[in-house]
């Protein structure tokens, strides 16, 4: 573990697998068919009172990589630290800029895979 002040704070290669899975789960949230049920049933619910402000936010999340994948990274990462048992080891500032690392790599796969698509 690379350290900085007594804090431990996720390896390369801790980063580089949350990202991976973040990405993944992001795709998974937001385009694959496998949850369309669950998007049509938001859809719908958001349909019957569209002036609704929560239903709107709870639509615009399930539809945006950024949005979905920015919990989608602190859950995991949350995840990862309390079942690696290092929550404690580090202050809370730190994991909020490990949340900013993992959601960002993330997003640059993400990024990346709609470039890749957009150009075939």
């Amino acid at each position: 573990m690379i350290s900085t002040q007594g804090a431990a704070v996720l390896n390369l290669p801790e980063l580089a697998l949350l990202a991976l899975a973040g990405y993944r789960a992001t795709q998974l949230a937001v385009h694959d068919s496998i949850l369309d049920p669950v998007r049509d049933r938001i859809d719908e619910w958001h349909q019957r009172r569209p002036e609704s402000t929560l239903r709107t936010a709870v639509v615009t999340l399930m539809s945006c990589v950024y949005c979905m994948g920015w919990w989608i990274a602190g859950a995991l990462l949350a995840t990862w630290l309390l079942a690696t048992g290092t929550w404690g080891e580090a202050p809370m500032l730190v994991h909020g800029v490990e949340w900013l690392a993992v959601a960002g790599a993330a997003v640059l796969l993400n990024r990346w895979d709609d470039e890749r698509k957009a150009d075939h």
